[in-house]
């Protein structure tokens, strides 16, 4: 082949058109931001990306792209345009510092820089994953793992279902995840009345029929507190797939043992669980099972996996679209022989979860209760409401990503997920794989809403599947052994730390408290028990848990004083003084006592009443 033709084929390969693109984006942005008015450039605010022109930035994407192409015929510019791409971002963060400028957002600019300027000097990875023979482990350290899950799996049982024995579980989210269930034992639907204030399927809320695949083990067991012990069975089970991962990496088994503790003791994974159960538990033993049928070129376990995922809830389909883009790119990126099933993986797999998506927001927008777009209020410009436009938002400044993902709300957050993972989910050169840290920065970083960058909270599950594989198979590109076992021991102790520091005071709280009073919470459960099962009740926040186990329940709260007064019970916890506050007058603390006298008005009477704890009312 001669010289010219070679010229030819590297510079039009597919590496070469996407260093293209990416080099004309950055530039179409800095213009952009250029073009804007210095008081515009604010990232705090919204007004600079309402007056920057997403059609323009896309034309001069294109435009810049083709002229890139057409220079490459000619002149070999590989290097030249990795070189760009580190002094474009450089000029583009400056601009972007002296415009809002933040400690936080400073270190992650320049580790951004950092990453672009390794880039630069090496370029790719372009070398084909390795093809390892999985390593057979010692017996001891599959019994050691086994160990260590039975522990997790008690301590977690523990901790939520004494959240449940010591009334500490309220109602959003829990007390309707339990009326749920038992309105699905009864008559196979999801219908909540707590929810919403009304007879409600869930589903209209959050598309989640995955909580079906509970039903059976709940139907055994009917009771709130085996609901939370099922999760801890789901979050528990994620060792499974992440073992096998860990062998196909060729981990050796005393690794694995290693990347499976640092799971159960990462603190942002045992701490999802804070907040009672919730369908996102299965995201990262499901996400870690596609990741894993994609390793191994099972397409069962591959398209299994991905259904399941999908049937988590409306936004799990972001989460195999990433896995679908990531396996796309890495195949056109990665093989010198195009991989065919990968590459039709890869498309199949975007093109269900996408559908999936818009079928399900479509549905939930036009007859359930609408999409939490509100979420990501910190980058809906012009008044818009829709996903589409936080998309444009990156596209249009994606500096505007990177201020809002750094917050310094966020910070704790940030290092209590990547610290005890040593930072390896970032330390790589195959870069595609940074495709799988999407959604660790789209849902947990770049959202405003508190709970979501909280790892105390359900959202981490999705983010930690990604994060722990990244850390897997990162690991796995260390040929040294050594330097393998050091790392892990480095994260195993430090996520160990983590876990006593954060997560061990918060779970040993409820169970010691539910064993400690006892008989104080025995009271009240006996109190709540006079109510008859097939009763209607409306209670405080605390106490519907324990009364969901029937058609109509409401939350004192959250439900209409129309709907209260149809009920025949109503029960009162004495220091609840925020759940009266919708009957207080004045702005005085009265709330309790004008209720009272409504319930008093309406033909109510003291059924039984518990000194300075809780009084139940019967019409």
């Amino acid at each position: 082949m001669s010289k010219q033709k070679t010229l030819i084929r590297n510079q039009f390969s597919v590496p070469s058109l996407f260093r293209h693109v990416i080099l004309s984006w950055l530039l179409a942005v800095v213009i952009e931001y250029f073009i804007l008015p210095s008081e515009l450039r604010d990232l705090a605010k919204l007004d600079g990306l309402a007056q920057m022109s997403f059609v323009r930035v896309i034309g001069i994407t294109c435009g810049i792209a083709v002229l890139l192409t057409g220079i490459s015929f000619f002149f070999k510019t590989t290097k030249m345009e990795r070189w760009c791409i580190v002094a474009v971002f450089a000029v583009l963060a400056i601009t972007a510092l002296r415009a809002s400028a933040t400690w936080a957002f400073l270190v992650v600019c320049l580790l951004v820089l950092a990453v672009l300027v390794v880039f630069g000097i090496y370029g790719w990875d372009k070398t084909p994953e390795p093809v390892v023979e999985p390593k057979k482990a010692h017996r001891a350290y599959i019994w050691i793992t086994v160990g260590l899950s039975a522990a997790f799996f008690l301590f977690v049982s523990a901790w939520t279902v004494g959240r449940v024995y010591s009334f500490s579980s309220p109602t959003f989210d829990f007390g309707i995840f339990s009326q749920m269930f038992y309105n699905m034992k009864e008559s196979g639907l999801p219908m909540t009345t707590v929810e919403r204030d009304g007879l409600l399927s869930h589903f209209a809320v959050h598309v989640s029929p995955i909580y079906y695949l509970m039903l059976p083990f709940y139907w055994l067991a009917p009771t709130p507190a085996t609901l939370q012990v099922l999760q801890a069975v789901v979050i528990t089970s994620s060792v499974i797939p992440l073992w096998k991962i860990g062998k196909h990496h060729g981990l050796t088994g005393a690794q694995r043992m290693l990347v499976c503790a640092v799971l159960l003791l990462f603190p942002a994974y045992s701490g999802g669980t804070s907040y009672d159960i919730h369908e996102n538990c299965f995201l990262t033993l499901l996400i870690l099972w596609l990741l894993y049928g994609i390793d191994r070129k099972n397409t069962a376990i591959t398209a299994i996996a991905a259904v399941l995922t999908l049937m988590v809830k409306e936004d799990a389909a972001v989460y195999v679209a990433v896995v679908a883009l990531w396996l796309i790119v890495k195949t056109v990126l990665r093989f010198k022989k195009l991989d065919v099933q990968n590459l039709i993986t890869g498309i199949s797999l975007l093109a269900v979860s996408l559908s999936w998506f818009f079928l399900v927001t479509g549905y939930l927008a036009k007859s359930g209760d609408g999409v939490m777009t509100y979420r990501y209020n910190n980058f809906m410009y012009d008044g818009s409401s829709s996903l589409i436009t936080v998309i444009k938002s990156v596209i249009l400044n994606p500096m505007k990503a990177i201020y809002e993902s750094v917050d310094t709300e966020k910070l704790y957050f940030i290092a209590m997920t990547l610290l005890p993972l040593l930072g390896l989910p970032l330390l790589t050169r195959r870069y595609e794989r940074y495709i799988l840290l999407i959604p660790y920065v789209l849902v947990n970083l770049m959202s405003d809403y508190q709970y979501q960058h909280d790892i105390f909270f359900q959202y981490t599950f999705g983010s930690n599947a990604f994060l722990v594989y990244l850390t897997v198979v990162n690991l796995a590109d260390l040929k040294i052994e050594w330097q393998r076992i050091l790392v892990l021991v480095l994260a195993t102790i430090i996520s160990g730390t983590c876990f006593m520091q954060s997560v061990v005071p918060k779970g040993k709280t409820y169970p010691t408290q539910a064993i400690k009073y006892f008989d104080y919470y025995q009271n009240i459960r006996d109190a709540l028990d006079t109510i008859p099962e097939d009763a209607s009740v409306a209670a405080t926040t605390f106490y519907t848990t324990h009364l969901s186990q029937r058609e109509i329940l409401y939350d004192i709260r959250y439900c209409s004083q129309a709907h209260l007064l149809e009920t025949e019970y109503v029960v009162l916890k004495l220091s609840a003084n925020s759940d009266y506050k919708k009957y207080a007058t004045d702005g005085e603390d009265n709330g309790y006592e004008n209720l009272v006298n409504i319930l008093d008005t309406n033909g109510y009477e003291v059924y039984y009443s518990i000194d300075n704890i809780l009084t139940i009312y019967h019409k």
